[in-house]
């Protein structure tokens, strides 16, 4: 079974490799456009992979108070690299410090955050959805940076 810190250190991995991408654009504009045929730019997915791992992690199991506001991840544009790169870090640390004091994997998710119809699932079972939903859009990131860099 994954533990706490095994699930820490996947969420690092590809934290990581989602500041690497951001570094990588030497246009700081660039990572607002979007090409035909791609639906968000770089910078959006930025603040929608950190507003659900606030959400979901943060609020859903840290109590931090974190409120989403899921349409304006995809909505706000211009935001600094630099503090997009901030705002990665903030999301690392919070992930660390609430996973390390979760005692049981296998205990039911304990809030509601998704539809009804998802019903009664466990912490385990949240964070390997989390978990393929960060790398699934790291690897978009890392094709539109490739799109408008090679």
């Amino acid at each position: 079974m994954t533990s706490q810190e095994e699930f820490i250190q996947y969420f690092e991995q590809y934290l990581d490799h989602l500041k690497r991408e951001l570094q990588a654009y030497e246009n700081e504009l660039d990572l607002w456009l979007c090409p035909s045929g791609i639906s968000n730019c770089t910078g959006n997915l930025c603040t929608h992979l950190v507003g659900n791992l606030h959400h979901f992690i943060g609020h859903g199991l840290g109590d931090t108070g974190y409120v989403r506001d899921r349409p304006l991840e995809f909505a706000i544009k211009g935001v600094p690299k630099a503090t997009l790169l901030q705002d990665i870090d903030k999301a690392r640390i919070m992930i660390r410090d609430v996973l390390s004091k979760i005692p049981d994997l296998s205990a039911t998710f304990p809030k509601q955050l998704r539809d009804e119809h998802h019903g009664e699932y466990t912490i385990r079972k949240e964070l390997i959805r989390l978990c393929a939903h960060l790398a699934y859009h790291v690897g978009q990131v890392n094709y539109h940076r490739r799109l408008l860099t090679d």
